[in-house]
């Protein structure tokens, strides 16, 4: 049975509709509108996009080279188990990059950007009390993404991406409980960077990556399906 998640974008022409391609999948597998195990068919999704079949490959290509999907010739391609190896191999790549951006980012900060990373702080308060998780893990992502920018080092954002989709969905999981925490941790990393603190900055980041690690044999064990078997 096919998916019909895939509005249709007529519009899209050229190289961009691989990167529209890709951000659409991209999102519906880390929010779980396509769980783990999920078929996924390149003739479909390019049917319910309305575009030809390659921005759909190429996209694909990318997914798999993320380990969000997997791609078997002559068989289905599914959305991959969440691998718990990948999320510690991502928490490692986070860990190194982002301790070192946010002191970078203490030395070029300005008044206007700790009054946008404290109006994206307010924004995520308020999701906590909707308990909103979708919209405050789209706030932390651009809380985090906003650092680098500060730091004058934008860049560094897409080479996080790029390692950490696993974590993504395991993030997305725990925020149905530890959204609190989250918050709490972003609080104190803000009032840091507001101190222009930048050793405590750096120590606030790392105790605030590292919460997943207590947090994922939990996720785990509430969802052994979403994991791969040699995780288990």
């Amino acid at each position: 049975m096919q998916n019909t998640f895939f509005s249709s974008l007529d519009t899209l022409r050229g190289p961009s509709a691989t990167d529209l391609v890709f951000e659409e999948i991209y999102r519906r597998v880390v929010e779980f509108e396509l769980p783990p195990g999920t078929k996924l068919s390149e003739q479909e999704v390019a049917r319910q996009m309305g575009i030809s079949r390659q921005p759909v490959r190429d996209a694909f290509f990318r997914m798999s080279q993320l380990g969000l999907i997997q791609i078997q010739p002559q068989r289905a391609t599914t959305v991959s188990l969440i691998s718990v190896e990948a999320v510690l191999r991502a928490n490692f790549v986070r860990t190194a990059l982002e301790t070192e951006i946010v002191e970078r980012a203490v030395e070029n900060l300005t008044d206007e950007a700790i009054a946008e990373l404290a109006e994206n702080v307010e924004n995520q308060r308020h999701a906590v009390a909707a308990a909103d998780r979708i919209g405050f893990h789209a706030l932390d992502e651009a809380f985090h993404q906003q650092i680098c920018t500060c730091a004058g080092h934008s860049y560094v954002w897409a080479v996080i991406r790029e390692n950490k989709a696993h974590m993504d969905r395991v993030r997305l999981l725990s925020l149905g409980f530890n959204a609190p925490n989250a918050l709490a941790d972003h609080e104190r990393i803000l009032e840091a960077l507001r101190a222009r603190d930048a050793a405590r900055a750096s120590g606030e980041m790392r105790i605030h990556l590292a919460g997943i690690l207590d947090l994922i044999e939990q996720i785990r064990a509430e969802n052994p399906t979403m994991f791969a078997s040699q995780d288990r």
